[in-house]
């Protein structure tokens, strides 16, 4: 199973908190990690094995969208932040678009990401 970890800016040391609080799930053999460029840096700082793909501004939401319309990804964790702008926004609805369409697991805060996870 491979899972997308993104997080904004002011919400990186959350997922930084929820997935050292997870460890034991997210480090078997059974999950692949797969991220934006800042978010996977700061995730293999605290010794995940993280694919990072490119900054979210800079494409990272688009190929984590595309990996969830190819159906190579199964799960999207996705911390965002609420109030402030972004300007990959239309990056940011497609991949929750897409994640409906296709019918894909998304989390956007810590208490559903926790939920999901217990479903595996």
């Amino acid at each position: 199973m491979t899972i997308a970890i993104i997080a904004h800016d002011g919400k990186k040391a959350d997922m930084v908190q929820f997935l050292n609080e997870h460890r034991e799930i997210l480090d078997s053999k059974k999950i692949k990690l797969v991220s934006t460029g800042t978010t996977g840096e700061k995730a293999k700082k605290a010794g995940f094995n993280v694919e990072a793909l490119l900054s979210g501004p800079l494409g990272g939401d688009a190929q984590i969208a595309a990996g969830v319309a190819e159906k190579n990804i199964h799960m999207v964790i996705f911390f965002r932040d609420p109030l402030a702008k972004h300007p990959h926004e239309p990056d940011i609805f497609m991949l929750m678009r897409l994640c409906d369409v296709y019918d894909v697991p998304l989390a956007t805060n810590p208490s559903t990401a926790e939920l999901l996870l217990k479903g595996l």
